[in-house]
């Protein structure tokens, strides 16, 4: 028995990846063309999509939350992943990004699952709660500007039902960096986060060191 996570190598990356991933080919192909992007890094590691995916099941999700859409792909693993009638509230700014997803979401049958808001975050998050969408969303995942995820987070409670789930993604680093060895404002924001959800009782917290560290939280 050990007293601590493992720490992967690259021979043991690789061969976890190798068991460890069912990816459709629709989702293979969309994570290659990520991967040459010029910012490539701001993709999910790829083990990150199944572990949405079983959190969807899960729960029965059927009405969820995505902020930070990028190139797609973690939402195209959450569409894949909810039953015919699911919808994905899937914000970001950047149109020209997520035109990339959009030619996978449709090429895979589920772009209809997916309303694409372009518009920043907070905005769209408390339009839904103005019109009376509080308490009617399953599940969440952040991977979008990380001083805006304690807003988010607070948005996020009023907007899931009890037993939600969200996941925030890189609460451990960002582009192959602890954040203990960063001085940066994303860092400041996600040691505070981390501190803030640590002490909420008003959810249920695993952290992962899944990625660069996912942060799973169950509305209480």
């Amino acid at each position: 028995m050990s007293v601590r996570s493992l720490n992967l190598d690259q021979r043991l990356y690789d061969y976890y990846q190798s068991v460890a991933l069912r990816e459709p080919a629709v989702m293979a192909e969309l994570r290659e063309e990520t991967a040459r992007h010029p910012l490539a890094e701001m993709q999910i590691a790829p083990e990150t999509a199944p572990f949405i995916q079983m959190m969807v099941k899960l729960i029965g999700a059927r009405r969820t939350v995505e902020l930070g859409v990028y190139t797609g792909y973690s939402a195209l693993a959450t569409a894949l992943a909810l039953p015919d009638d699911g919808h994905i509230l899937a914000c970001d700014v950047n149109a020209n990004f997520t035109a990339i997803g959009q030619r996978y979401w449709k090429k895979a049958g589920i772009d209809k699952k997916i309303e694409l808001v372009i518009a920043p975050a907070l905005q769209t998050l408390d339009e839904r709660i103005a019109r009376g969408e509080t308490g009617t969303y399953d599940f969440a995942f952040v991977d979008a500007d990380k001083p805006g995820y304690a807003a988010y987070y607070e948005r996020l409670l009023k907007l899931l039902r009890p037993g939600g789930l969200i996941a925030f993604d890189n609460t451990l680093g960002t582009s192959g960096i602890p954040f203990i060895d960063q001085d940066t404002a994303n860092a400041k924001a996600i040691f505070a986060l981390n501190e803030q959800l640590r002490d909420d009782e008003r959810v249920d917290l695993s952290m992962l060191p899944l990625g660069e560290g996912v942060t799973l939280i169950r509305k209480r």
